[in-house]
């Protein structure tokens, strides 16, 4: 999805702009979702898929020129796999995605006078809930290389409406992001995981992200044979 006509410092820039200000949506939109539903989990996790998908298109739309818009570790295992990636930016894009994850979730604790430095305790454990990690992983990275395929200018409504689905099909609400994952591991608000549930997550989220590769090696041929 990047062009090569940005630098290395834009692309990571825009990396990290970008980690920053989806965190920081999941985080507050869940924070806030809680305070004006007067703790009501159902409408909350109504406002947190919409601003998360809205804010996902925008990002996805306005950096995936410069960057490829990955905001994803995961995502960025899929194409280095695809060999799209060098090895070496694609370390530097994890590390600049979970510390822009990890800024997004603190700023959101900022605008809303909450303590900065937190532990989540929400209680996300069990196979199950690593299994939906998987198949949510699977499912946003086969929708962006099938969009990259077939329909280049619908990647970021590909992109939002696939984890505004998962927000309500899996049982773990579709994080479906190593850094995200670990950004909400340090916030014990409604979008929070606690820490030892967080190695089963980004497990599943790796192995969903490479089997979604390799399907997308089958069903999206840069030149299908008939």
């Amino acid at each position: 999805m990047a062009t090569p006509n940005y630098t290395k410092a834009q692309k990571l820039f825009a990396e990290w702009l970008g980690s920053l200000l989806l965190a920081g949506v999941v985080v507050g939109s869940g924070i806030l979702g809680v305070a004006v539903s007067g703790s009501n989990d159902g409408i909350a996790l109504i406002g947190n898929t919409a601003a998360t998908g809205a804010i996902l298109w925008v990002l996805v739309a306005t950096l995936a020129p410069i960057s490829g818009a990955h905001f994803n570790p995961a995502v960025t295992l899929a194409f280095w796999l695809r060999k799209e990636i060098t090895p070496g930016l694609a370390g530097l894009y994890v590390l600049v995605q979970v510390f822009g994850c990890v800024l997004g979730a603190w700023l959101a604790h900022l605008m809303f006078e909450l303590p900065v430095i937190q532990i989540a305790q929400t209680d996300r454990s069990g196979l199950a809930k690593i299994l939906a990690e998987g198949v949510a992983t699977f499912a946003l990275v086969f929708a962006i290389f099938g969009a990259i395929r077939h329909a280049p200018r619908a990647v970021p409504a590909a992109v939002a409406l696939t984890i505004v689905a998962g927000y309500w099909w899996t049982a773990s609400t579709s994080f479906a992001n190593p850094a995200i994952s670990i950004a909400r591991s340090l916030s014990d608000t409604f979008a929070g995981v606690q820490p030892a549930d967080l190695p089963g997550f980004v497990i599943g989220q790796c192995l969903g992200a490479a089997l979604a590769t390799g399907a997308g090696v089958i069903l999206f041929k840069s030149d299908p044979q008939s």
